[in-house]
């Protein structure tokens, strides 16, 4: 059997409102923090700023995810990746949020110690179409039904965080991460 193999940088693009959007935060937060901190604290903001969206850029171009006949690896921007033999894998479905009028849907996998993990490379959202996911998550899963005994598969129960997908937690942190820096400059 091939391998299968899913890439953020094939599938995760960001459109020009996205940029724009970034550029307006961007202006607003130089104009506020020169403002109120001076031209060092608006260096220290605007490098934090600019490191921690290369840092995500950079951890989201390079996000990958493999299905062979070993197991699945999966690499989120570091390193070459881990493994995890089809024999401690429990389950393998997919996750849909639905936010604020969008849905998100990424396929996870259940490890046999109780652990979750997402496939990162193979998502898909309104901000991310794929018009082959279902395809890709039928293939995954038809891979790891050949691969294992029936008698070790076992769904797992849903809990509250099965809801939050990784781009809306990314979002809450972003927001509390503004909020604070919106407190210190105003409140300064």
């Amino acid at each position: 059997m091939d391998e299968l193999i899913f890439r953020g940088r094939d599938r995760y693009r960001p459109s020009w409102p996205q940029l724009l959007v970034l550029l307006v935060l961007l202006v607003a937060e130089g104009f506020a923090a020169a403002h109120k901190l001076g031209t060092a604290g608006f260096l220290w903001l605007a490098g934090g700023t600019l490191a921690l969206s290369g840092l995500g850029l950079w951890t989201t171009v390079r996000c990958w995810s493999r299905v062979g006949p070993e197991g699945i690896t999966i690499c989120w921007g570091f390193g070459r990746g881990r493994t995890y033999p089809w024999d401690r894998i429990r389950w393998i479905d997919v996750r849909t949020v639905e936010s604020q009028g969008s849905s998100t849907s990424q396929v996870r996998m259940f490890l046999a110690g109780g652990r979750r993990r997402a496939l990162p490379g193979l998502l898909h959202s309104d901000l991310y179409p794929s018009p082959d996911f279902d395809e890709q998550f039928h293939r995954i899963r038809n891979r790891w039904e050949l691969s294992t005994d029936a008698s070790a598969r076992a769904e797992p129960v849903r809990r509250f965080r099965d809801r939050i997908t990784v781009t809306v937690a990314a979002l809450l942190a972003t927001l509390v991460v503004a909020a604070v820096g919106a407190a210190v400059i105003f409140l300064r």
